[in-house]
């Protein structure tokens, strides 16, 4: 079974299909199933601002198989993407239930070659091995600072685009590639005031396979210790992207230290405040596994430890577009990844029989 259907979740789907396992069908016993959460196709990129458009987006790679045909690079992220994803469910048959929230994974009992319960608001499935591909944009992460401030705030996965802060000051919070799209369009229709916890990090030379190896074994290492993972993008830097030269142009990536309190109408770095209109956090998110609790996956570290793609507590559940594979291309081979350990866990499938999901 396959929780998701962003990119790291269709990979995955599509390296079952290649590798032999049945597709499920509503009409039959077992076969395998990607179980999504979404109304339509396309995870989090149906929910990204309409204003983000492809030639803004922050890397995209083709899923295997099947290329994303050209598209307007003045198109909406929003829509190509997800239009790409129906026809690559399309294209390769692949068994997306929808919309199905799951609510915990849990073991039929503590053998250790139990089957697995999906506990779902449309009721329980059970399968041998469960590839979790759930992403992060359902957990947006707010930080807390002292203070209370009675204008806007927003995070970044609610920011639909700058016309509603036209005229405005607005204090753009974050170091990554979300605030510096956020600075790159509100600093066109107003004025932004950009601060970050610590200063950011710029990435000015290419980014080649050597220097994308080392910084994806980075993000590993944290994971196989059981830390809580850091993002790809806070170990790569800032590069020079369509969305930093526009911020750049427009003068918006002066950085201040992050301020110390909100204050009712803005922030304050103390006895100095600055007056705002609002401010968007663009503060990132964080892994959406809640409903895996029940398995007690997490480390001491806080964090699930992971031997690649697996659980290293537990060798029935993957976690893909985690960690060192939250990224499109990284999603495609982490889903490839995972398969090939599900086909060594469970041996090759032989035909209906040996699918590895089935509903209860």
């Amino acid at each position: 079974m396959v929780v998701g259907a962003g990119q790291a979740g269709l990979s995955a789907a599509y390296h079952l299909r290649r590798r032999g396992f049945a597709p499920y069908r509503a009409d039959a016993d077992g076969g395998f199933v990607v179980l999504d959460a979404g109304a339509g196709p396309g995870g989090a990129w149906a929910h990204r601002a309409p204003s983000l458009r492809m030639a803004t987006v922050h890397g995209f790679h083709d899923l295997p198989d099947f290329e994303l045909p050209e598209p307007d690079p003045g198109a909406p992220a929003r829509e190509v993407v997800p239009g790409y994803f129906t026809a690559y469910e399309a294209k390769h048959a692949l068994p997306v239930v929808r919309p199905v929230h799951v609510r915990a994974v849990r073991s039929a009992s503590d053998r250790p070659d139990a089957r697995l319960l999906v506990e779902t608001d449309t009721g329980t499935w059970s399968t041998r091995a469960l590839i979790n591909a759930t992403g992060t944009w359902t957990r947006p992460f707010l930080p807390h600072y002292p203070g209370h401030f009675a204008g806007r705030q927003l995070h970044y996965a609610e920011y639909r685009g700058p016309e509603e802060f036209t005229g405005e000051r607005v204090l753009v919070v974050g170091g990554g590639a979300s605030a510096v799209q956020v600075l790159s369009e509100v600093a066109a229709v107003g004025e932004t005031v950009w601060v970050t916890r610590t200063p950011p990090v710029y990435h000015e030379g290419p980014f080649t396979p050597e220097y994308g190896r080392a910084v994806v074994a980075k993000v590993e290492e944290r994971v196989r210790q059981g830390l809580p993972v850091r993002s790809v993008v806070s170990v790569t830097g800032l590069g020079p992207s369509v969305a930093y030269r526009r911020a750049e142009e427009l003068g918006a990536l002066h950085r201040r230290p992050m301020f110390d309190r909100l204050t009712e109408h803005g922030v304050a770095w103390g006895e100095q405040e600055l007056p705002v209109d609002a401010i968007v956090w663009a503060t990132g998110f964080r892994p959406e596994v809640g409903h895996l609790a029940p398995l007690g996956l997490r480390s001491p570290g806080g964090g699930i430890a992971l031997t690649g793609t697996r659980a290293t507590a537990d060798p029935r559940v993957h976690l893909v577009g985690y960690g060192p594979s939250a990224s499109t291309v990284g999603a495609n081979r982490a889903g490839r990844a995972a398969v090939r350990e599900i086909v060594a866990l469970l041996g090759s499938p032989a035909g209906e029989a040996a699918v590895p999901a089935q509903r209860s």
